[in-house]
């Protein structure tokens, strides 16, 4: 027992070292700064260039003293209400340099960091490559002859688009505001949401090129450590030229790159990313997108609004139940109608036979090809309804399908019944949009096995895409939780909703950290003097 102890703790003496030694190594390998003012210049405009936007102010501060220095900035990323009066006047004119000119001697930035600049936030460094990443990304860089560091004094302040109600994701009742393209507004809308201590942000860059701004936000004592961890060593994986938005992260991280299922999910409101942190997950922003990933995902979390927890159980129930059974019918109502209609008549009642049989007098197309066409044709017009400028877009799909599906069934080309399935199926295909294109998927692969086997060929194809849902994970979540495994707990918030002072306990997959949500004694009651008076 001893001899396994002193070699375990030998083990870990010998990684921590090497640790130590790889970190030395990489900070030795780094380019410093060096105490000449003429030398530093002359590096960053070798590194930065001579891009006409960074904006390199030379000057002398202290009136017996005369000691050089420098600001470097992006004009355009920086505030120049912070460059003029916070950091270039107290030089000129201040009455501080003045009082502190006594103490001020060649290379000290502390006087200048502590007496003289007036900025929320500043920062020595001594690398050159911590000065680029700072400058570039609207920091204000001031370089002193005779030090040896510099400082990254924070005035970012670009035009950004303001807090505006997300329009992927519109609601009748709750918060009206989404996230921006830019992450500290971001961050700042959660920390308005969860107002604990617990709430963490840590930020790190991605892309050689663009060096993109990536923040990983959790609840620190509900969020599963482990989980913490694996996102860190995918993010630290990622070794791209660019990342422009949120979806180059999705791609990179995710589970299962080959399923048509999102393993990762995305919000534009600060609402729900506040709830799915609180329940557990992680959320991770990224400059210049309003989408905020999540981790893990479930499947279910699809079929589930923000607004169920702002309604009624009973109402927020139903409309659960109406979302499933609107996923279903966009996936499964084109292959049920080619099925019946080609393979099995006798289930469908004489009435109706007639009528359809009629409806399908002198088309030349079998029913297989002819929803086909109807299903590509919708999704031709969806496209352009998209793309196109949205008061062009809009006159586009609409009048652009009533017009193609009047003239296809005039001329004979489609049946009258067809075009009302297709219509059908689009409009529940809007009723779940995290599914809409997993949907055009597997209407298109139904269709395509109801086409060619008949109802065994749909039997087959169901029964693949449940194994395949049973056997996804994310982030180690299995991902048809909690039905499968099943969790009795956890259904009270799954298909249907109960109560929310029933909801004792987290999600175990995700929250198991620390379950406990609320008390048990949450539960409405009448006050007794209304007993009394009754």
């Amino acid at each position: 027992m001893l001899d396994y102890l002193y070699k375990k703790l030998k083990f870990m003496q010998l990684k921590s070292s090497k640790v130590k030694n790889e970190t030395e190594e990489k900070e030795n390998s780094q380019p410093k700064l060096s105490k000449k003012l003429e030398e530093n210049l002359g590096v960053l405009k070798q590194v930065l260039g001579s891009s006409s936007d960074i904006i390199y102010r030379e000057f002398s501060f202290g009136s017996r003293l005369q000691i050089k220095a420098a600001v470097i900035f992006l004009e355009g990323m920086t505030e120049k209400t912070t460059i003029n009066e916070t950091v270039i006047k107290p030089f000129m004119n201040g009455s501080r340099l003045n009082n502190l000119e006594d103490k001020l001697e060649a290379g000290n930035l502390d006087v200048v960091k502590d007496g003289i600049i007036s900025v929320g936030e500043i920062k020595k460094v001594k690398y050159i490559s911590e000065l680029i990443d700072g400058c570039l990304s609207g920091d204000i860089i001031f370089i002193m002859e005779g030090a040896s560091e510099a400082l990254v004094i924070q005035s970012r302040g670009w035009k950004t688009r303001g807090i505006e109600e997300p329009k992927t994701e519109a609601v009748v009742r709750g918060p009206r505001e989404g996230f921006s393209e830019t992450m500290a507004i971001n961050m700042t809308m959660l920390r308005r949401k969860i107002k604990n201590p617990n709430l963490i942000f840590e930020t790190m860059q991605i892309g050689v090129q663009t060096r993109t701004s990536v923040c990983i936000v959790y609840l620190k004592g509900i969020v599963n450590p482990k989980l913490i961890k694996e996102i860190k060593k995918r993010l630290s994986r990622i070794n791209t030229d660019a990342i422009l938005e949120s979806g180059y992260i999705e791609q990179f991280i995710e589970d299962a790159p080959y399923s048509i299922f999102p393993t990762v999910g995305n919000s534009e409101k600060p609402d729900i990313t506040a709830a799915k942190i609180l329940e557990g997950r992680v959320a991770i922003l990224v400059d210049g997108t309003p989408f905020v990933l999540t981790v893990p995902m479930l499947f279910i979390e699809g079929f589930q609004s923000a607004e169920d927890y702002y309604s009624r159980t009973f109402f927020s129930s139903f409309l659960r139940l109406l979302r499933l059974f609107a996923f279903f019918i966009s996936v499964l109502l084109p292959a049920t109608y080619v099925v019946l209609s080609t393979f099995h008549q006798e289930l469908i009642p004489t009435t109706l036979l007639f009528t359809m049989a009629s409806g399908r007098e002198g088309v030349p197309f079998p029913a297989v090809l002819e929803a086909g066409l109807m299903i590509i044709t919708f999704e031709i017009l969806r496209e352009a309804g998209v793309r196109l400028p949205r008061p062009v877009g809009q006159a586009v799909s609409i009048v652009g399908a009533l017009v193609i599906g009047e003239a296809a069934v005039s001329a004979g080309l489609v049946g009258g019944i067809m075009v009302i399935i297709v219509a059908l199926t689009a409009v529940s295909s809007f009723v779940v949009p995290v599914y809409t294109d997993v949907g055009a998927i597997l209407r298109v692969f139904f269709l395509i096995l109801g086409g060619g086997l008949g109802i065994f060929g749909v039997g087959i194809g169901g029964l693949f895409i449940l194994v395949h849902i049973v056997s996804l994970r994310s982030f180690g979540t299995p991902y048809l939780s909690p039905l499968a495994p099943m969790s009795k707990e956890d259904l009270k918030d799954s298909i249907i909703r109960l109560h929310l002072w029933n909801m004792f306990t987290r999600p175990r997959t995700i929250g198991w950290n620390n379950l406990k949500r609320q008390s048990e004694g949450s539960k409405p009651q009448v006050p007794t003097e209304n007993k009394n008076q009754e």
